[in-house]
């Protein structure tokens, strides 16, 4: 049988052809208040995978990839259209409300997709799928909150659905270091982990 050549995991990234994935960095995740309740994440997120999405971020902008932001956010001002998930935890941020907006240090361009999600994965409540294959996107590089959850949850279901993911491993984290190991030990079957200096080489430069 013949087709279309494999798309090799390892193979450095294409920016054309690639989408870089900022999950869940809103101001209802990441605030002031995240510093006394949840420490370990507030304080690898302020020193480590924010300054490194960051990068990516604008390497991405430099090289032309697709940079695609995602925010907790119901469509609905009673959060009725969520997930059962997120109705069993409480967790709902009302349309347009100050705790949707994406953090100042990875504020969005005018031209780039914020999409609201009321599930784990994106995949399962937005168009995601149907833009990144309306864009030509191929290979996806997943960041953001949190490791063990919302990052985990789509970049299996990306890898099902035949994406090439990838998980830059210092452009993300969670509720503490043990977490964060044990998620990308647990998903490092369905996609690439690397780390931020050498995807951004390999965007701006075409090199790993």
């Amino acid at each position: 049988m013949s087709g279309a050549p494999i798309l090799q995991r390892l193979t450095p990234v294409e920016p054309a052809r690639t989408a870089i994935l900022i999950i869940d960095t809103q101001d209802g995740i990441f605030h002031p208040g995240a510093a006394t309740a949840r420490p370990y994440f507030f304080e690898s997120a302020r020193d480590t995978a924010i300054p490194n999405m960051a990068r990516l971020i604008a390497a991405g902008r430099a090289s032309g990839a697709e940079i695609v932001f995602t925010v907790i956010e119901s469509l609905t001002r009673d959060g009725r259209d969520r997930s059962l998930d997120y109705k069993q935890t409480n967790f709902h941020f009302a349309p347009g409300s100050p705790e949707t907006r994406v953090i100042a240090e990875l504020r969005p361009s005018d031209d780039e997709i914020i999409l609201p999600k009321t599930s784990s994965s994106l995949f399962n409540s937005t168009v995601f799928e149907y833009l990144m294959r309306n864009i030509g996107i191929d290979t996806v590089i997943v960041t953001g909150f949190l490791t063990d959850q919302c990052v985990d949850h789509t970049v299996r279901d990306g890898a099902d659905r035949g994406f090439r993911m990838i998980c830059p491993v210092d452009a993300c984290t969670t509720d503490s270091r043990e977490r964060h190991d044990n998620a990308l030990a647990a998903f490092k079957g369905y996609c690439r982990q690397e780390d931020t200096t050498t995807l951004v080489d390999e965007l701006l430069n075409g090199t790993g």
